[in-house]
């Protein structure tokens, strides 16, 4: 079976290359996302919004974004990975600038389905990527670096993100973002090779039959369920998140963006450790004691009222290095689940389900969460963390099955003398 410690497995000059492409992309697209949740605050006043309303903002993009990945998913594996990651992106880029550009309340939602039709796809589409260049035994270490993009967007994004918001609207942060991308854009087409060896293993004539067939298989269905399961815990909690900082713990509109950049810089100090410690020991057993400790965290966090800043700052990266801790070592995991002839179709499935579910979850919370006047504290925000941490004892147990599948079919692998014992 497979051992819990292993050689690093070296990386090349071009596959570094790809790791930054990737991570810069992944910096775009994460921050298009999260810079809902700190600018919720600004929005739900500046536009008058209910907690409701807000929720419908965020799920929004998660249900577009989940309906796109399953259209995309027949597709995903009939083309060059380069090519349609391009269109992908410059789709987003057109929706991220509507949203700067989005003057009401239907026509901010109206950009986030189009931001979400194409920009849920692209994560999935890295993760094809990223499966196609790099083994099992490296995907620790990219995950941990092109997940840095998620860190980055704390550290850098959302505090400017915040910044432009309160200087010159909202909408600013959303141009802002698509200035950024469409440079990304350049670098992708420029520098990334053609990724296009899974074409000559395709056997589905029909869009829908590789669809439905990816879909069948009861090992990535294992997969599926695993990943939404961890969307619903993260989709929750986080669009209130500045909401609850403010109203209910005492952070005022000036310490939101140090706040939300020193649980950035401890995410980009946490990733690179995290992901090297994957690819070392054993992926399961460093997501199980992530997830515990994020379910502790949690629990404290969404029951504490106000309290020091330094106190807000300390459970913040706490509570960030748990969800950093499960979401590497999980989503290598998760990598590993498909055959390279359904790669594409599996991540735009995954991507479709994890936007889905996080797109009601964001919708239910919004329901729970109640705020009677746009400074009054947040209510039932503690009931949230308990649903969480039940979710996230879930995601344990079906994360075990899918480690211990993994594991299975590896030793096949590699050993069939023994795991086929009439040969």
């Amino acid at each position: 079976m497979q051992q819990n410690t292993a050689e690093l497995v070296p990386l090349s000059g071009y596959q570094k290359l790809v790791i930054f492409i990737l991570a810069m992309t992944q910096f775009t697209v994460v921050l298009d996302f999260m810079v809902m949740s700190p600018m919720g605050d600004i929005l739900m006043k500046s536009m008058g919004l209910t907690t409701s309303q807000f929720g419908i903002a965020v799920s929004s993009y998660a249900f577009s974004a989940g309906l796109s990945g399953l259209l995309a998913a027949g597709y995903a594996d009939r083309f060059d990975r380069k090519k349609i990651f391009l269109f992908f992106y410059t789709g987003f880029i057109a929706g991220t600038f509507l949203c700067g550009m989005a003057g009401s309340y239907p026509m901010l939602i109206a950009a986030r389905i189009i931001t979400g039709l194409f920009g849920g796809v692209i994560g999935s589409i890295s993760m094809a990527i990223i499966t196609d260049i790099f083994v099992l035994q490296q995907r620790g270490r990219v995950m941990g670096f092109v997940q840095m993009g998620f860190g980055a967007s704390q550290v850098l994004g959302i505090p400017v993100g915040l910044f432009l918001a309160n200087s010159w609207g909202w909408h600013s942060a959303f141009l802002w973002i698509a200035g950024m991308a469409v440079i990304i854009l350049v670098l992708v087409s420029w520098k990334l090779k053609p990724i296009n060896k899974h074409l000559a293993l395709q056997h589905d004539h029909s869009a829908f039959r590789h669809l439905w067939n990816t879909f069948s298989k009861r090992q990535y269905r294992i997969g599926f369920g695993t990943t939404a399961l961890l969307s619903i815990g993260g989709f929750m909690m986080m669009p209130f998140g500045s909401a609850f900082a403010i109203n209910n713990q005492g952070v005022t509109e000036h310490q939101l963006p140090l706040l939300f950049m020193i649980s950035g810089i401890s995410a980009l100090l946490i990733m690179p450790f995290i992901g090297k410690l994957s690819d070392k020991k054993d992926k399961y057993t460093i997501f199980a004691t992530a997830t515990v400790g994020m379910m502790l965290i949690v629990l404290v966090y969404t029951n504490l009222g106000v309290i020091p800043f330094w106190l807000v700052v300390l459970i913040n990266i706490l509570m960030m290095a748990g969800i950093l801790g499960r979401m590497t070592p999980s989503t290598a995991l998760i990598t590993a689940v498909p055959e390279m002839q359904d790669r594409g179709a599996f991540m735009s499935i995954n991507a479709s389900l994890q936007q889905l579910a996080g797109g009601i979850a964001a919708a239910v919370a919004g329901m729970i969460v109640v705020q009677k006047t746009k400074t009054s504290p947040l209510e039932h925000y503690n009931f949230v963390g308990y649903v969480v941490a039940a979710i996230s004892l879930l995601a344990i147990w079906m994360m075990f099955r899918l480690s211990n599948m993994i594991k299975q079919r590896t030793f096949k692998r590699t050993r069939p003398d023994l795991a086929n014992p009439e040969m």
